[in-house]
């Protein structure tokens, strides 16, 4: 049986594998890289890497067996981690080049960021940079994955397309960018997702991870 804090990382080829697993052995895991399913599904937590476009990663997952291991595992309530473009394909679809099934682990699809912000300038894509995250009007952060986090952390985002929740209780942090809202943090039971990198976020990215490794 896996300890409390194994993680295992999905590795279907697609993400920077060796910097999450190193941001993760920091935060205090013990890491495993698999790309087989039965392993996926037995694990005691695992994390959704991801860089790149969403249908060429779904196509990836699909044909390896590891989309229907990471929906089985997600249905135990078990820790389930998707970070950028691992967050997105958490969602139902994507319009990015096209429509695109993704696991529909989270109620909603995947947009383009708007061209034109909100201060009526056009928004330079891709949103690249440390932005502060928010927790979204009227929630806080207790009991999730950002439990104890300074509200205006800030985080490193890489990304041109971002998530749109279908259910307001499932966003549970955000950013501004070109005064758009950016949803930056999604959690529903155990499932959550970062469209930013925290292994790239320096010593906030570890605590998210280390609080990943207490859920």
């Amino acid at each position: 049986m896996a300890e409390a804090r194994d993680v295992t990382v999905v590795d279907y080829g697609i993400g920077n594998l060796l910097s999450v697993a190193r941001a993760l052995e920091h935060a205090g895991a013990r890491v495993t890289l698999s790309g087989a399913a039965a392993e996926i599904e037995r694990s005691a937590r695992v994390v959704l890497p991801g860089v790149g476009a969403f249908g060429r990663a779904m196509e990836v997952l699909r044909a390896q067996g590891l989309a229907d291991a990471v929906i089985r595992f997600a249905q135990t309530g078990r820790p389930l981690l998707g970070i950028c473009l691992g967050m997105q394909i958490l969602f139902e679809e994507s319009e990015e080049f096209g429509r695109h099934t993704g696991l529909g682990l989270v109620p909603g699809k995947v947009v383009a960021i708007p061209k034109i912000g909100g201060d009526g300038a056009p928004v330079k894509l891709p949103h690249v940079g440390w932005c502060p995250v928010r927790p979204p009007a009227g929630h806080d952060w207790r009991d999730t994955i950002l439990d104890g986090a300074p509200e205006a952390t800030a985080f490193y985002f890489v990304h041109w397309y971002e998530a749109a929740p279908a259910r307001a209780d499932d966003l549970i942090g955000e950013t501004e960018y070109h005064r758009l809202s950016i949803p930056a943090v999604v959690q529903r039971d155990g499932i959550a997702g970062t469209q930013f990198h925290p292994e790239k976020s320096g010593p906030a990215g570890l605590r998210l991870l280390a609080r990943f490794l207490s859920m």
